[in-house]
């Protein structure tokens, strides 16, 4: 700063302060007002101004003032700002603001454009309102997507989602494709999937393309009781149209997974109806192979074969350690929701435990509690939801294995080891649904107790556990036809407190401990497989966390393991095996961390109607289609 500079502003600073004086205001509050002549600017923010100035913009629209741009739909035209499009709209902005021709044009047609749609859309540029209803949703929702005003199309969107019903999902869902609103799309085809018994009754359904169809019955989403529903409702298709849609018949029955049918419905319905169709032959002798050599399905999986999610029932987890006293409710878990919900509770509190299900119900065998080990049966019928008591075992029990044996509707449930409160048994009994009552058969070589217990080829077989010395790595087969157990080759790890499941044709053997019974060790996480007919084990995959008291069953064609203890705490983890990549993956959690949980299959609800025709109207439609010519 020059001399002259310095002078001027010591002589300003010297004005101020005589001023001050002078005007008889006191030294403090003139420091003061010096002071506030420092502090930062001041911002006044007018909520209201973006409101008003747009406001005032759509009166000039009103009103035709200051328009820059004709849009033309039809004979209907549109004077309107440009800058008030390109804010809203990619496409417009894309126009204006680029070198095409547009950007220079006082006048833009808009071709294939509804005129009143157009307007609407206009409109909500410049206030935000945008009026649907369900006689213009879909033209506004076209034409949105055509000008890419995104805010206004997911407006439609939303308000299509909220008409979903069986008359038009399907409608919709076509529709969304074809604008490309994936959203829309996927909510309309998961509102088909789970309405599908509905959906087929619709005339919707009727009219979809050999390809439409063929896509729907693809996905393994449906929402049918049995793959029944899904044959029929293809019946259905083809009968509306005979003389034009049979000879789609052999390509669409591709996706009705007929080795699932019952081998009564495969001869009277499927091979009655189809049997002379050249191209569904192969077909039905497939599903005929499945059901007659079982020992060869591995061989012959295909996604035929696989399960729809619906179909597959649904996994009860019960009680179990929760790190109370022990747990005696129950948690059901919802394949196709992948969700767990509260279910019923025990009749009374058991620990090591004993499960199997027959004929639609639950039966809970042997167990502990407390200090006291049972030897009381209680059963559970899963329609009429009440408990019932069956005879007692001949001995105490906890610690055992459970499983039926068959697949029939009297199929003998076997108990299998454990502990009988002062040793480790090796003496087995079997159930006999006919007699009611308990028998002891053939004792295993040796004592057992947390084995695994799984059948397998219609033999039993009982795998690891704890004796009163270590942990096991033994494995035993009972033959019921000679009453005779055998030794089969041993596991690669000791396993007490594993898990065992059979699928596939192979037993596998989830996690477990291995110390000694008087210790405690570090829990596994390492999976093996044993291959009956090859009488040896080979390690798969590892869980995500190693434990034991692990609840598995086979869900479908899936395995599916629960909770667990994994030395620490009891465990919520819920995992799947995928066997096609080797690996597992999270399912949802259970609620509550529980470990040796009884874990079972059960039937899907039956809650929907399982025919689409009645008897009558269906017999004469499978008439029909038997005496076409092909």
């Amino acid at each position: 700063m020059s001399t002259c500079d310095s002078q001027r502003a010591e002589a300003s600073r010297d004005n101020v302060s005589q001023n001050s004086v002078d005007e008889g205001l006191p030294r403090e509050l003139s420091q003061l007002s010096l002071s506030s002549g420092s502090s930062p600017d001041e911002f006044h923010c007018n909520k209201g101004h973006s409101e008003a100035t747009l406001k005032n913009i759509f009166g000039y629209y009103q009103s035709q003032k200051l328009c820059d741009v004709v849009l033309i739909a039809g004979t209907c035209r549109i004077p309107v700002h440009k800058l008030v499009l390109v804010s809203c709209s990619e496409y417009f902005a894309a126009m204006f603001m680029g070198s095409l021709q547009e950007s220079k044009s006082s006048e833009i047609t808009l071709e294939r454009v509804d005129p009143q749609a157009l307007k609407t859309l206009v409109n909500y540029c410049y206030t935000g309102i945008i009026e649907l209803s369900e006689d213009t949703v879909e033209v506004i929702l076209s034409t949105a997507t055509l000008l890419q005003l995104n805010v206004a199309a997911k407006a439609c969107c939303d308000f299509l989602e909220k008409q979903l019903d069986p008359c038009n999902s399907l409608g919709i869902a076509l529709f969304a494709e074809q604008q490309s609103c994936l959203s829309l799309h996927k909510s309309a085809m998961q509102y088909t999937y789970q309405h599908f018994m509905q959906v087929v009754k619709n005339d919707e359904f009727l009219r979809l393309s050999e390809e439409q169809l063929s896509n729907l019955l693809n996905s393994d989403d449906l929402n049918v009781v049995t793959e029944e529903n899904v044959f029929e409702s293809l019946m259905l298709w083809v009968q509306h149209d005979v003389a034009d849609r049979q000879k789609y018949l052999p390509n669409l029955l591709k996706f009705v997974k007929l080795p699932l049918l019952s081998s009564e419905y495969l001869i009277d319905k499927v091979e009655f109806t189809c049997g002379n169709v050249v191209g569904c032959q192969p077909l039905i002798m497939e599903a005929v192979k499945w059901h007659l050599l079982p020992e060869r399905r591995s061989l012959l999986f295909s996604h035929r074969t696989r399960p729809r999610t619906s179909t597959i029932g649904r996994l009860l987890a019960i009680g179990g350690m929760d790190g109370y006293k022990g747990a005696s409710n129950m948690e059901m878990y919802d394949p196709r929701t992948n969700t767990w919900s509260p279910y019923m509770r025990m009749g009374a509190r058991r620990l090591q435990f004993g499960v199997a299900v027959l004929q639609n119900k639950l039966v809970v065998v042997g167990g502990r509690d407390g200090l006291k080990t049972l030897n009381t049966v209680e059963c559970f019928d899963l329609t009429s939801l009440s408990w019932s008591t069956l005879a007692p075992m001949n001995t105490h029990r906890h610690g055992l294995g459970v499983t039926v044996l068959g697949d029939g509707p009297n199929s003998p449930i076997y108990a299998v080891g454990g502990h009988d409160g002062w040793i480790y048994l090796n003496s087995v009994e079997r159930w006999d649904a006919c007699s009611r009552s308990w028998t002891i058969v053939a004792n295993m070589s040796g004592a057992r107790s947390t084995c695994g217990v799984a059948a397998l080829r219609g033999r039993l077989y009982a795998v690891g556990g704890r004796d009163s010395g270590a942990c096991l790595r033994s494995v035993e087969c009972y033959h019921p036809a000679t009453n005779h157990w055998t030794a089969c080759a041993p596991m690669n790890r000791r396993r007490g407190g594993v898990s065992v499941c059979a699928a596939d044709g192979y037993l596998y053997a989830l996690g477990g401990h291995e110390a000694p019974a008087n210790a405690t060790g570090g829990r596994l996480a390492c999976v093996e497989r044993y291959d009956p007919i090859a009488d040896n084990w080979v390690l798969l995959a590892r869980l995500s966390y190693g434990r034991d008291a692990i609840g598995s069953c086979l869900l479908g064609d899936r395995i599916i393991a629960v909770g667990g203890y994994d030395g620490v705490k009891y465990l919520c983890v819920v995992e799947v095996y995928d066997s096609e990549s080797n690996c597992w993956r999270k399912l949802a959690p259970l609620t509550t961390g529980r470990a040796g949980a009884a874990v079972v299959a059960i039937p899907p609800p039956r809650y929907l109607t399982t025919k689409v025709e009645n008897t009558e109207q269906e017999s004469h439609k499978f008439f029909v289609l038997k005496t076409i010519q092909y």
